[in-house]
């Protein structure tokens, strides 16, 4: 990753990669990566923790050798993701983000991603309150709000949401932190403008890449 890919204000878009066509993903990865991407992201599921299963390490890692430069978003919408932590980066994740919800040793997980290599991130369930990240934002690399409940592709940005965003983004710029503000769920060219003024840096959206006919133009769109 380039330094470029850690400053706060610069926006930057992530296509989820769940939403792509998985019959030609070696095309659509290299074709969305062409198109302006800054960073692929990448929605592992369990059907456990949220009630879907997407992919494992072996998907992430065809991602990493259809695209050798851009960074891999990794999202961990898993239970125990500290048993995975390994298998994900040996695939090629660049950022390793897993849910508050579903650790008991926050420390432990965020000490054993950082010891190879890689960014952390925290992300948050629209359910679970800001409260519950407080005191840990310093060690972490980027803050994942979730703007639908996790599991499917498609759904429809939760208004709330931009509350949350902004409260965030406050809470950061007093703090003075470099944590990345990262959203996810239901982002779209309507949204988008308001979602960026309301404080995120990084914008994950999946059906209004690959579902949109010219991904050049969407991808400018969403970045503003």
């Amino acid at each position: 990753m380039s330094n470029q890919d850690l400053i706060r204000g610069k926006i930057k878009i992530a296509p989820s990669v769940l939403a792509c066509n998985f019959e030609s993903l070696k095309d659509e990865l290299l074709l969305v990566e062409k198109s302006g991407a800054d960073w692929l992201h990448l929605d592992v599921m369990d059907g456990h923790f949220v009630p879907n299963i997407s992919f494992g390490p072996q998907f992430v890692s065809t991602a990493r050798k259809c695209c050798v430069d851009i960074v891999l978003d990794v999202h961990l919408m898993i239970s125990h993701p500290e048993k995975m932590i390994d298998e994900f980066v040996d695939a090629g994740a660049d950022i390793i983000t897993f849910h508050i919800e579903t650790v008991s040793n926050f420390q432990e997980t965020v000490e054993k991603i950082k010891s190879m290599g890689v960014l952390v991130g925290i992300s948050l369930n629209p359910e679970t309150p800001l409260e519950a990240i407080n005191g840990i934002l310093d060690q972490v690399d980027i803050v994942l709000l979730m703007s639908v409940n996790p599991g499917f592709g498609g759904q429809s940005f939760i208004p709330s949401s931009i509350n949350k965003i902004k409260k965030l983004h406050s809470y950061i710029e007093e703090k003075k932190l470099n944590t990345l503000l990262e959203v996810d769920g239901g982002v779209n060219i309507e949204n988008a403008k308001e979602i960026r003024e309301s404080g995120a840096d990084v914008l994950v959206a999946g059906t209004a890449i690959f579902r949109s006919e010219n991904y050049t133009k969407t991808i400018s769109l969403l970045r503003g």
